[in-house]
């Protein structure tokens, strides 16, 4: 009765680990490549074994076929691969902000590396990104992420067959909208970069001889700055709610 018991949790505990540790492979702050590997995976081991008692009804039984086993732990990962997905697109919403007000204030070639992308990015997409991230730790958005990962076991439920064009559609749907956000959050500045090259156009011909790069271009990015410096909190408080939205998507109603 002891051994069946085991062996029951143990396949659950494996299967939880799965759809979980692929998850926090994936999920902005955990899943990023700062974070050494032993320590996200000594995470999610922790985690899955606290919650293994828990979801272990979710579970179904283990396949005798090592076919059905394959295809049960394949999907497994699959959604754990789209839930991770989800959450680090809506974040890559702050890394097109930050792109596009570079752009904007002429600082798009002052690169450095970004540990949220994982690659090179400007100065403010960077500093929005880290933001961001600690942001969501500090407001426990990342605890409704996990809370998303458990909850999701009702929602996709272990053993049953995948939609694969649903989950297609939504991550599409994602895309669309992480982009829409991040040229939303970036729409004032789009603004104000506008009303100053026509500005500056028009000094071009009142004075041809003056060299307006050079002497605006100091205020131009001063300007920038000021203005990202006023509506930050702004922009990450909306940022936070769209990034909550996107992930209660997971939980139950």
């Amino acid at each position: 009765m002891l051994s069946d018991l085991i062996q029951i949790n143990l396949f659950a505990f494996f299967m939880l680990f799965a759809r979980i540790g692929t998850v926090f492979m994936l999920m902005p702050g955990i899943g990023t490549a700062y974070v050494p590997v032993k320590v996200r995976l000594t995470i999610a081991l922790a985690l899955c074994f606290i919650l293994t008692p828990l979801l272990a009804g979710h579970i179904p039984a283990a396949p005798v076929s090592k076919i059905d086993l394959m295809l049960l732990l394949l999907s497994e990962v699959t959604i754990g691969i789209f839930i991770g997905l989800v959450a680090r697109i809506t974040v890559g919403a702050l890394q097109t902000t930050g792109t596009l007000i570079a752009l904007f204030s002429s600082l798009a070639n002052a690169l450095i590396r970004d540990p949220i992308a994982e690659q090179q990015s400007s100065l403010i997409a960077t500093f929005l990104s880290m933001l961001g991230m600690v942001l969501i730790i500090v407001t426990d958005l990342h605890h409704l992420m996990i809370r998303g990962v458990v909850e999701s076991y009702s929602l996709f439920v272990p053993g049953q067959s995948l939609s694969f064009g649903d989950f297609s559609e939504m991550l599409a749907r994602r895309f669309a909208d992480s982009f829409q956000l991040g040229v939303q959050l970036s729409s004032p500045f789009l603004l104000t970069a506008l009303v100053y090259y026509v500005g500056l156009g028009i000094l071009g011909r009142l004075m041809p001889a003056l060299p307006v790069f050079i002497v605006v271009m100091p205020i131009q990015i001063a300007g920038q700055l000021a203005f990202l410096m006023v509506s930050l909190s702004a922009m990450m408080m909306y940022f936070l709610s769209r990034f909550e939205d996107a992930i209660i998507v997971f939980l139950e109603p």
